[in-house]
Formats: structure tokens, sequence, C-alpha cells
């Protein structure tokens, strides 16, 4: 390159490196330097686990990345500054919480976005995860001290130990030159898990246990007193203008519920260009729902509140497709046929010279109104029951044969990562969601193909395993 253009480069590389600083800081997670007097119960790992059968427990992996609070009873931890701080912000972070953890997100220090384990709860309060806390006054009685917190829309919490996604477009308070507040702070938005579960919030006052008066200008603060809980991806993004919040400029929404069980056939979008063509959705009043193929006997998706959005279904000439209304957890990227035969020594299926391959029989309903899946592979005749857990915390799982086989396999996930929490306990997908088998499944085999690593089971007569998420 010649010198003038090796300058130039240069010079497009500062700009770029100034546009990217002015638009949003990635706080780096390999030391604690963005954050003010760090106390002893934050640290720094580069794994973390929840248990699910004990509450407030993170165990962790030595190393960076993940920023870690470690608080219990015994020893209670802090909360945590940033040392810069905003007024008009957006934050993005991951955050996953141990289980009946207690923790916040406060913008400015002052106003309190809840975090907790509020796994299953088919609706939540402004105290559950999402909401925004409520505000407080010692001298009202003492039922009503506690006042004006918002709750989000539905609960779309995922279990402890799962990575969960928010996003939060905050707009500060303003004041004139003598200091007197113009104009209430506002979430604008809050997306978590990929649901809108705030918009246009007016905050009237700093939420209960705020740090300082209300002003221009203030640090984020992640509240670790409470209970163990981690971050990672903290992105901060100052706003110089702030964005209206969210219109619906089409056709106004053709939403379906279940509050009692509820089935709906569509085309179902798994992923960009893969499409379920023959797909059953299945809801309830758990607040928890699911998508099939049947071309494939395959489990789509799984999601946590509200049923089904037929809007693009239906609007107009329509598409097809329904979507999720809910947070959705993708159990494959595409449809995969979900039993086969291994080849000896090799990472690939057999190919079913029998000539039957799979063929859909359909599905039959139970006495609750739910499908159970029938079809044909291999030769065998399987019926693939899948239910909602009364507790609303994931789904149930029997795969049965009408007859013993000694050489099928049944493929329970396929995900760039897998890791083993316990025995017949598995994280899936950069904890995405748990595989659990259930006691007495042979010891699963775990195998690499092209970059993707599988989770096998074989495949007698029957199989049963959960889905949590």
């Amino acid at each position: 390159m010649k010198p003038n253009a090796l300058k130039a480069g240069f010079a497009a590389i500062l700009w770029l490196s100034g546009a990217l600083l002015a638009h949003g800081q990635q706080i780096n997670l390999t030391d604690l330097s963005a954050f003010k007097n760090p106390a002893n119960s934050w640290s720094l790992a580069a794994n973390v686990m929840a248990d699910l059968n004990v509450e407030n427990v993170l165990k962790t992996a030595k190393g960076t990345g993940i920023l870690v609070n470690q608080s219990t009873a015994k020893k209670a931890g802090s909360d945590l500054y940033t040392l810069s701080e905003y007024g008009d912000v957006s934050v993005e972070l991951d955050y996953l919480t141990a289980k009946g953890t207690n923790s916040g997100i406060y913008l400015q220090g002052n106003y309190e976005i809840q975090i907790d384990d509020a796994w299953g709860l088919r609706s939540a309060s402004s105290s559950n995860n999402g909401g925004i806390y409520q505000r407080w006054d010692d001298s009202k009685p003492e039922n009503e001290k506690g006042f004006g917190g918002i709750a989000p829309r539905q609960n779309v919490s995922k279990a402890p130990g799962l990575w969960q996604h928010i996003k939060i477009v905050f707009q500060a308070p303003k004041f004139d030159a003598s200091g007197n507040k113009t104009d209430n702070a506002r979430m604008v938005s809050i997306v978590l898990n990929g649901v809108t579960i705030h918009e246009n919030v007016e905050l009237f006052g700093p939420t209960r246990g705020a740090a300082s008066a209300e002003k221009a200008k203030g640090p984020l603060r992640l509240q670790g007193d409470h209970g163990s809980v981690a971050f990672r991806n903290i992105s901060i993004t100052p706003l110089t203008e702030v964005p209206k919040p969210g219109q619906n400029g089409g056709a106004d929404p053709i939403y379906i519920d279940a509050n009692s069980n509820n089935m709906i056939r569509s085309f179902v979008d798994v992923a960009p260009g893969v499409r379920s063509v023959h797909a059953i959705s299945v809801g309830g009043p758990e607040k928890i729902g699911f998508s099939y193929d049947l071309d494939n006997g395959t489990l789509l998706q799984g999601w946590h509140g509200d049923f089904i959005d037929a809007t693009p279904m239906w609007d107009g000439r329509g598409n097809g497709t329904s979507r999720p209304l809910g947070s959705v957890t993708l159990f494959t990227a595409k449809p995969v046929l979900a039993i086969g035969k291994l080849i000896t020594g090799q990472n690939k299926w057999l190919t079913d010279t029998a000539g039957t391959d799979f063929k859909t029989k359909g599905y039959i309903v139970d006495k609750q109104d739910r499908p159970e899946f029938k079809y044909q592979i291999y030769g065998a005749k399987v019926t693939d029951a899948i239910k909602v857990m009364e507790s609303g915390q994931g789904l149930t799982r029997t795969i049965t044969l009408d007859k013993p086989s000694k050489d099928l396999y049944f493929l329970l996930a396929s995900a760039p990562n897998l890791e083993e929490v316990s025995k017949g306990l598995y994280l899936i997908r950069d904890k995405s969601y748990y595989v659990k088998l259930a006691d007495g499944t042979p010891k699963p085999l775990v195998r690499e193909v092209d970059g993707q690593w599988q989770l096998l089971v074989a495949l007698d007569d029957t199989l049963n395993y959960t889905i949590l998420f």
C-alpha cells in the first residue's frame, strides 16, 4: 500500500472508531475498571451456571467476559455503579439469574427495572422480572407505602441459569436553568427476550431505593445486595435523539388467545429463509406454547407468554404465517428427522432402506384437547406426545414406538455447543434451554457433526424427557 493510501486507511479507521464510540460503548469485562469502587461481591468469570435445585447459587469458572455478583443472606453484596453518567440512553445487555434471586437495573441510579426469578408465573407484577418497580412513601399507611409500579405486559421470563436479553430506551428527566424539573423521566420502551413489555411509560419520580434526587445525568446501577446474578454484553448508547414509541402503522393486529387449550395450523418461520409449511402451534392457560412440524416430526419452538399473532396469516391476502406473541426459544434451526439409525463408527444417519421413510400420520387429541402426533419411520409407528407442564416452566415429551427397536436413536438437540450440568441435565446453545432426561434413560451419545454438537439417546420403545426454558 502506498504511504498516502496508508494514511487514508488509518484516518478512515480512526473516523470509524470515533463514530462507533459516539454511538455506543460496550463495557469491557476483562476487568472492573468501568465501575466505581466495586465491592468484593462482584467478580469476573469465563462461565457461570445456576443450580436449579438450590436457591441463590451460581457456580463460576475462572476467566473474564461475564460480570457476576454473589450475594447471600450471610454475606450481602452491594450495588455496582458505572463511572460514566448518562442522560437519554439505550442500554442493552444479557443477564442470568440464580434460582429465587432478586436484583435490578437502575437507570441513572434511580429508576429500577426489576430482575427476579419469575420462571413459570402466569402473570407478573411490578415486583417481578421486567417490572418497573414501585415508588415509596413512608408517610403513607403501611399498605399504601408502595405505589406506582408498572407490571410487564406479559411474563416472558426464562429459567434460572439461562441468558435473558433486555433492551431499554430511556429518556432522562429535563431541568431548566434554575434546576427545576420541566419533564419527567420516561421508559420509551423495554424489550425483554424479544417481546415489548413496556412502552412510553412516564416516571413521575424515582422508584424505591433511588440513589439520589432526580438529575439530568446519572450512572447505570446494577443491584447487588438481594441475590446472585450475572451480566454480559453490556452496551450503553447515549442518545442525541430519543426515538418515538413504536406505533402500529399497518392493519389492526389479529391476536389469538389461549385461555383454554387451543391449536392453530399455519406456516411457521423458524429462521431466515426456513419455513415449516405444515406446522401446528399449541397453547393453553399455562401461558406456554409450542410449534410442531408435521412434515418431519420436529418440535420447532416453544415460548412463554401470550399465544399467537395471526396478522400476517389473515391480513389482506395473507402469507400463511403466524408468530408467537411471547418470548421464543428455538429448538431446531431447521426441520430435521427426529429418529434415525447410525452408521457404526461414522457421524451420519443411515438411509431408510426399508422404503418407508418418514410418513406423517397426523395426530389424535387427548382428553385435555392436546394433540399427540403420529408418524412412521424405519418401519416403526411412533407416537410423539408433547405436554405443557402445569408449572408453566417447560414441556414434557414422550416418544413411544409400537414395537421395541435396538438400532434407533432419537435426536434430542443439535446446537453449536452443549454443556452437561449434572447427570441427565444439559444446557443447549449458549444457555438457551435445558434438556432433562428422565431417570433410567440410557446414557446419551454426544458427538460433533459439521460444527454442530448433537445429543442423541438410544430408543428402545419409550423415551421421556423434559425441555425447560
